[in-house]
Protein backbone atom coordinates (compact mmCIF):
# COMPACT_ATOMS: atom_id res chain seq x y z
CA UNK A 1 0.00 0.00 0.00
CA UNK A 2 2.45 2.16 0.77
CA UNK A 3 5.00 1.31 -2.18
CA UNK A 4 1.65 2.40 -4.21
CA UNK A 5 1.22 5.77 -2.53
CA UNK A 6 4.74 6.28 -3.05
CA UNK A 7 4.67 5.15 -7.10
CA UNK A 8 1.83 7.40 -7.39
CA UNK A 9 3.51 10.56 -6.09
CA UNK A 10 6.54 9.79 -7.88
CA UNK A 11 4.50 9.86 -10.82
CA UNK A 12 2.22 13.18 -10.15
CA UNK A 13 5.70 14.75 -9.21
CA UNK A 14 7.06 13.61 -13.25
CA UNK A 15 3.74 14.90 -14.65
CA UNK A 16 4.08 18.23 -12.54
CA UNK A 17 7.83 18.44 -13.71
CA UNK A 18 7.07 18.21 -17.24
CA UNK A 19 3.72 20.29 -17.08
CA UNK A 20 6.77 23.12 -15.92
CA UNK A 21 8.89 22.07 -18.32
CA UNK A 22 6.02 22.59 -21.17
CA UNK A 23 5.07 25.85 -19.93
CA UNK A 24 9.16 27.30 -19.77
CA UNK A 25 9.16 26.25 -23.24
CA UNK A 26 5.96 27.91 -24.34
CA UNK A 27 7.19 30.91 -22.33
CA UNK A 28 10.69 30.62 -24.31
CA UNK A 29 8.86 30.41 -27.64
CA UNK A 30 6.33 33.58 -26.33
CA UNK A 31 9.74 35.37 -25.86
CA UNK A 32 11.34 34.45 -28.97
CA UNK A 33 7.76 35.12 -31.38
CA UNK A 34 7.90 38.58 -29.78
CA UNK A 35 11.32 39.82 -30.29
CA UNK A 36 11.28 38.32 -33.81
CA UNK A 37 7.91 40.24 -34.66
CA UNK A 38 9.37 43.29 -32.89
CA UNK A 39 12.65 42.73 -34.90
CA UNK A 40 10.38 42.38 -37.89
CA UNK A 41 8.20 45.93 -36.94
CA UNK A 42 10.89 47.68 -36.38
CA UNK A 43 12.82 46.80 -39.88
CA UNK A 44 9.63 47.60 -41.56
CA UNK A 45 8.91 51.05 -40.21
CA UNK A 46 12.90 51.59 -40.55
CA UNK A 47 12.54 50.40 -44.37
CA UNK A 48 9.16 53.04 -44.29
CA UNK A 49 11.04 55.72 -43.19
CA UNK A 50 14.11 55.34 -45.33
CA UNK A 51 11.49 54.97 -48.47
CA UNK A 52 9.90 58.30 -47.45
CA UNK A 53 12.87 60.47 -46.41
CA UNK A 54 13.88 59.01 -49.95
CA UNK A 55 11.14 59.96 -51.64
CA UNK A 56 11.47 63.72 -49.94
CA UNK A 57 14.49 64.08 -50.52
CA UNK A 58 13.85 63.53 -53.84
CA UNK A 59 11.13 65.92 -53.82
CA UNK A 60 13.40 68.26 -51.98
CA UNK A 61 16.14 68.56 -55.06
CA UNK A 62 13.36 68.49 -57.82
CA UNK A 63 11.61 71.91 -55.78
CA UNK A 64 15.41 72.54 -55.83
CA UNK A 65 15.88 72.23 -59.32
CA UNK A 66 12.57 73.67 -60.25
CA UNK A 67 13.65 77.06 -58.38
CA UNK A 68 17.44 77.49 -59.24
CA UNK A 69 18.56 79.52 -62.58
CA UNK A 70 19.62 77.63 -65.48
CA UNK A 71 22.67 78.58 -66.83
CA UNK A 72 23.16 80.41 -70.12
CA UNK A 73 19.02 79.95 -70.64
CA UNK A 74 17.34 82.55 -73.08
CA UNK A 75 13.87 83.83 -72.01
CA UNK A 76 11.44 85.99 -73.72
CA UNK A 77 8.37 87.40 -71.69
CA UNK A 78 5.51 84.93 -72.44
CA UNK A 79 2.96 87.40 -72.09
CA UNK A 80 3.91 89.15 -75.77
CA UNK A 81 4.51 85.53 -77.57
CA UNK A 82 0.99 85.69 -79.87
CA UNK A 83 -1.68 82.87 -79.16
CA UNK A 84 -3.98 82.93 -81.71
CA UNK A 85 -4.43 80.22 -83.70
CA UNK A 86 -3.61 80.01 -87.77
CA UNK A 87 -4.16 78.08 -90.45
CA UNK A 88 -0.77 79.97 -92.26
CA UNK A 89 2.52 80.26 -92.24
CA UNK A 90 4.19 81.95 -88.95
CA UNK A 91 7.50 83.50 -89.18
CA UNK A 92 9.00 83.35 -85.94
CA UNK A 93 12.08 85.30 -83.92
CA UNK A 94 13.88 82.24 -82.70
CA UNK A 95 14.89 78.94 -83.89
CA UNK A 96 13.46 76.67 -82.83
CA UNK A 97 10.42 78.95 -81.90
CA UNK A 98 9.32 78.86 -78.24
CA UNK A 99 5.99 80.42 -78.39
CA UNK A 100 3.97 82.96 -80.61
CA UNK A 101 0.81 81.97 -83.14
CA UNK A 102 0.20 78.80 -83.77
CA UNK A 103 -1.64 75.94 -85.74
CA UNK A 104 -4.42 74.80 -84.09
CA UNK A 105 -3.53 71.53 -83.99
CA UNK A 106 -0.81 70.33 -81.53
CA UNK A 107 1.87 67.75 -82.10
CA UNK A 108 1.27 64.51 -80.21
CA UNK A 109 4.17 65.00 -77.27
CA UNK A 110 3.10 62.06 -75.08
CA UNK A 111 6.77 61.23 -74.72
CA UNK A 112 7.18 61.14 -78.51
CA UNK A 113 10.54 60.96 -80.69
CA UNK A 114 10.12 62.32 -84.09
CA UNK A 115 12.94 61.17 -86.56
CA UNK A 116 12.04 63.51 -89.11
CA UNK A 117 11.57 67.92 -88.64
CA UNK A 118 7.78 68.19 -87.81
CA UNK A 119 6.31 72.02 -88.57
CA UNK A 120 6.99 74.83 -86.34
CA UNK A 121 3.40 75.79 -86.18
CA UNK A 122 2.33 72.60 -84.85
CA UNK A 123 5.08 72.17 -81.93
CA UNK A 124 4.72 75.82 -80.51
CA UNK A 125 0.87 74.45 -79.87
CA UNK A 126 2.53 71.41 -77.86
CA UNK A 127 4.93 74.00 -76.07
CA UNK A 128 1.51 75.86 -74.99
CA UNK A 129 0.11 72.74 -72.93
CA UNK A 130 3.49 72.62 -71.18
CA UNK A 131 5.33 70.83 -73.27
CA UNK A 132 9.39 70.80 -73.60
CA UNK A 133 10.80 70.65 -77.22
CA UNK A 134 14.20 68.79 -77.38
CA UNK A 135 15.56 69.25 -81.12
CA UNK A 136 19.68 68.80 -82.21
CA UNK A 137 20.79 69.08 -85.51
CA UNK A 138 23.56 66.90 -87.67
CA UNK A 139 26.03 68.41 -85.03
CA UNK A 140 24.97 66.84 -82.34
CA UNK A 141 26.86 62.90 -81.19
CA UNK A 142 24.95 59.89 -82.34
CA UNK A 143 25.11 58.70 -78.82
CA UNK A 144 24.07 62.03 -76.85
CA UNK A 145 20.73 61.92 -79.68
CA UNK A 146 20.48 58.24 -78.74
CA UNK A 147 20.43 59.15 -74.90
CA UNK A 148 17.71 61.91 -75.26
CA UNK A 149 15.47 59.93 -77.17
CA UNK A 150 15.29 57.21 -74.05
CA UNK A 151 15.01 59.72 -72.02
CA UNK A 152 12.00 61.86 -73.72
CA UNK A 153 10.41 58.30 -74.95
CA UNK A 154 9.81 57.60 -71.04
CA UNK A 155 8.59 61.20 -70.16
CA UNK A 156 5.10 62.69 -70.41
CA UNK A 157 4.47 66.34 -72.16
CA UNK A 158 8.19 65.83 -74.01
CA UNK A 159 8.85 65.36 -77.92
CA UNK A 160 11.36 65.23 -79.73
CA UNK A 161 12.63 65.90 -83.72
CA UNK A 162 15.94 67.43 -85.85
CA UNK A 163 16.51 70.99 -86.75
CA UNK A 164 19.01 71.35 -89.53
CA UNK A 165 19.57 75.26 -89.10
CA UNK A 166 18.91 75.74 -85.39
CA UNK A 167 22.29 77.25 -83.66
CA UNK A 168 23.05 74.60 -81.10
CA UNK A 169 23.71 70.89 -81.87
CA UNK A 170 21.36 70.50 -79.06
CA UNK A 171 18.91 72.22 -77.81
CA UNK A 172 15.50 72.18 -75.52
CA UNK A 173 12.92 74.61 -75.49
CA UNK A 174 9.50 75.52 -73.27
CA UNK A 175 6.97 78.26 -74.11
CA UNK A 176 9.67 81.29 -73.76
CA UNK A 177 12.61 79.09 -72.54
CA UNK A 178 15.39 77.74 -74.17
CA UNK A 179 19.01 76.38 -73.85
CA UNK A 180 21.51 75.03 -75.23
CA UNK A 181 23.71 72.35 -73.97
CA UNK A 182 26.55 70.71 -74.55
CA UNK A 183 25.81 66.75 -74.43
CA UNK A 184 23.32 64.24 -73.31
CA UNK A 185 24.56 64.09 -69.69
CA UNK A 186 24.21 67.99 -69.03
CA UNK A 187 22.91 68.43 -65.60
CA UNK A 188 20.67 71.34 -67.43
CA UNK A 189 18.45 69.05 -69.30
CA UNK A 190 16.97 67.24 -66.13
CA UNK A 191 17.05 70.75 -64.08
CA UNK A 192 14.91 71.95 -67.68
CA UNK A 193 12.70 69.23 -67.55
CA UNK A 194 12.08 69.56 -63.95
CA UNK A 195 11.23 73.16 -63.96
CA UNK A 196 9.41 73.50 -67.36
CA UNK A 197 7.28 70.27 -67.83
CA UNK A 198 3.96 71.69 -66.86
CA UNK A 199 5.91 74.55 -65.58
CA UNK A 200 4.84 77.79 -64.25
CA UNK A 201 5.23 79.77 -67.83
CA UNK A 202 2.67 77.37 -69.23
CA UNK A 203 -0.44 79.40 -70.62
CA UNK A 204 -2.31 76.13 -71.18
CA UNK A 205 -1.83 73.78 -68.25
CA UNK A 206 -3.07 70.32 -68.33
CA UNK A 207 -4.56 70.68 -72.09
CA UNK A 208 -3.97 67.60 -74.03
CA UNK A 209 -0.70 66.30 -76.01
CA UNK A 210 -2.27 63.27 -77.00
CA UNK A 211 -4.77 63.07 -80.08
CA UNK A 212 -2.74 66.13 -82.23
CA UNK A 213 -0.85 65.78 -85.38
CA UNK A 214 2.02 62.53 -85.62
CA UNK A 215 4.03 61.26 -88.59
Amino acid sequence: MAANRSANADRRARIEEMRRAEQARERRNRFITIGVSGVVVLGLVGFGTFVLMKKSDEQDKKDAAAKAPITAEKSWDAKKLGRNHVETAVKYDMKPPVGGDHNPVWMNCDGVVYKKAVPDVNAVHSLEHGAVWVTYNKKADSGDVKKLEEKVGKTKYTLMSPVDDQAGAIMLSAWGKQVVVDNASDPRIDAFFTKYIQGPQTPEPGAACTGGLSQ
